[in-house]
């Protein structure tokens, strides 16, 4: 089954298609659909490991917040 998506994506190409198979035949890939598969796995992976540092650096604020406001005079 082919992904919508990559297909819109290599529709709209237009002017840079040749350059987007070029890039491509030159990184391995057989074809611009493996291209742009791989490049948007790629891109998935990278917002889902910002997303995962992200939460893993939201509670270490939050600790440092409270410590903040916990003085002798408040």
């Amino acid at each position: 089954m082919q992904n919508q998506e990559i297909l819109k994506i290599i529709e709209n190409l237009k002017g840079r298609r040749g350059y987007e198979e070029k890039k491509a035949s030159k990184l391995g890939f057989s074809s611009l659909y493996t291209y742009f598969e791989d490049k948007i796995s790629k891109e998935k992976q990278a917002i889902q490991k910002q997303k995962k540092e992200l939460e893993e650096i939201k509670p270490d604020t939050k600790s440092k917040i409270k410590e903040k406001k916990s003085c002798s005079c408040c």
